[in-house]
């Protein structure tokens, strides 16, 4: 029983709705789930079906998994989705359940949007799992490890879903318009390839999308010379134009394109670093994360190798600001390509990282007299800045000797910042080098 599905005549639903598979045979893509001998299979072929997740993307066929698991198992099928479903709705499906227990038959709980179940809505599912009373198939477009109670989570195999490639939804879509029964095949629609792969490319990997846009672009078929229709290209304007590559802001796709700009600047290719960072904006994301992101980049990543990284970043969101967007994405993709190009070190991020941990270990830290201040008489008695060295005063404006090293006495002297050859930190690394050589003369001729 599905509570929440709305009856509707065939030729009233949406394509994507009457073009559901309902068999395996007729399934499109996911062929490391669905394909021979693989575990999706075995189970349709057994009847035997487990408990499990389906995560990933819309369109990708997970509700009409779940209903052929449980036409060719026998089993009777309780559909309800998280967004409207609450502890009452659940204690009724598991009556449901045992009254077809009952009959001897058993029942698959497909539970759509799983990941907005709270607490205690999935606690009220574990006892029924568990006692094998309900399998579930639960539905997700989010991370489960993230969103799933782990003891639900322990009792569900986790199957990853793929967003379809172009020519399975190419595929998708020449079978809704060869299919007389359900699809737009006694309209015989002549359509080329061309342009159902244009529509596969605006749909994203999204089955559901593509028989939409398929749909849509079909209303403005022309009559054919021969009989039948014709859709062709110039009408795909209309369609395609307002159709963004939308995603979920607080979903994983959002992270990963984040993290794939981030890993593309890193590694010093600009052409990945703008595609991803063209596709996260077009998707809707915020270009202000992605200036986040480059001037996280310009310390982590680029450092001083260039100095000029920081800056440039923070000029780059100083003009989006004042530019507005149009204008100010150029300013982006300005900073970006600087980042990828740029010689790139982390021995800032690695030197921050050490001096973190090192002052964790040392709770009892205490700064050294002659470094402190003394803006009261009573201080300056206690000695606080006496010994101080004003380094403009010091010859080559540097106050050598390890006495003056601004190092705690107490403690072992370690070394952070490690600059590499890369750019101009190179040139760091020389100046810290003649720095140690002035500090050994100054004591007399050892280094520290």
């Amino acid at each position: 029983m599905d509570l929440f599905h709305q009856t509707t005549g065939d030729d009233a639903a949406p394509l994507a709705f009457r073009m559901r598979p309902r068999r395996l045979a007729d399934y499109v893509g996911q062929q490391a789930l669905v394909g021979p001998d693989k575990p999706l299979r075995r189970m349709a072929e057994t009847g035997v079906v487990r408990s499990m997740i389906l995560w990933g993307p819309p369109g990708t066929g997970k509700t009409t998994l779940a209903e052929i698991l449980a036409a060719e198992s026998g089993a009777h099928l309780e559909h309800l989705s998280a967004v409207m479903a609450g502890v009452k709705e659940i204690r009724a499906a598991v009556d449901r359940a045992r009254a077809a227990q009952g009959q001897g038959q058993s029942t698959l709980l497909f539970l759509d949007e799983i990941h907005r179940l709270n607490k205690s809505q999935q606690d009220a599912l574990l006892p029924h799992v568990e006692s094998g009373l309900l399998t579930l198939i639960g539905a997700t477009t989010e991370n489960p490890s993230f969103e799933v109670n782990s003891a639900l989570l322990s009792r569900a195999r986790v199957h990853v879903l793929k967003a379809l490639s172009e020519t399975e939804l190419v595929t998708v879509m020449r079978q809704a318009l060869d299919d007389t029964e359900r699809g737009l095949g006694h309209r015989r629609i002549a359509v080329d390839d061309g342009i159902l792969g244009l529509l596969a490319r605006a749909a994203a990997g999204d089955a559901r999308r593509a028989l939409g846009l398929l749909e849509t672009a079909c209303d403005f078929a022309e009559p054919a010379k021969g009989g039948g229709e014709i859709l062709r290209r110039e009408a795909l304007e209309d369609v395609l134009g307002h159709q963004a590559s939308a995603f979920d802001k607080q979903g994983d796709h959002f992270y990963d394109l984040l993290s794939a700009i981030h890993k593309s600047v890193r590694s010093s290719r600009p052409d990945a670093a703008l595609l991803y960072i063209a596709r996260f904006l077009q998707g809707g994301g915020d270009p202000l994360d992605v200036v986040r992101r480059l001037a996280a980049i310009a310390s982590e990543d680029v450092g001083n190798a260039d100095p000029r990284a920081l800056p440039l970043v923070m000029a780059a969101w100083d003009a989006y600001l004042r530019l507005g967007d149009y204008e100010g994405q150029r300013a982006i993709a300005h900073a970006a390509i600087h980042l990828a190009v740029a010689p790139k070190s982390n021995a800032i991020d690695r030197a921050w990282k050490e001096a973190k941990a090192f002052v964790a270990a040392q709770p009892s830290l205490e700064v050294p007299t002659y470094l402190r201040n003394a803006p009261t008489k009573l201080m300056a008695s206690l000695g606080h800045g006496q010994g101080y060295r004003y380094a403009h005063n010091e010859p080559e404006g540097y106050p050598a000797g390890s006495a003056h090293d601004c190092w705690p006495d107490e403690l072992p002297h370690q070394r952070f910042y490690r600059p590499t050859t890369y750019g101009q930190e190179k040139r760091y690394g020389q100046l810290m080098a003649w720095r140690e050589e002035l500090d050994a003369q100054a004591d007399g001729g050892t280094k520290p």
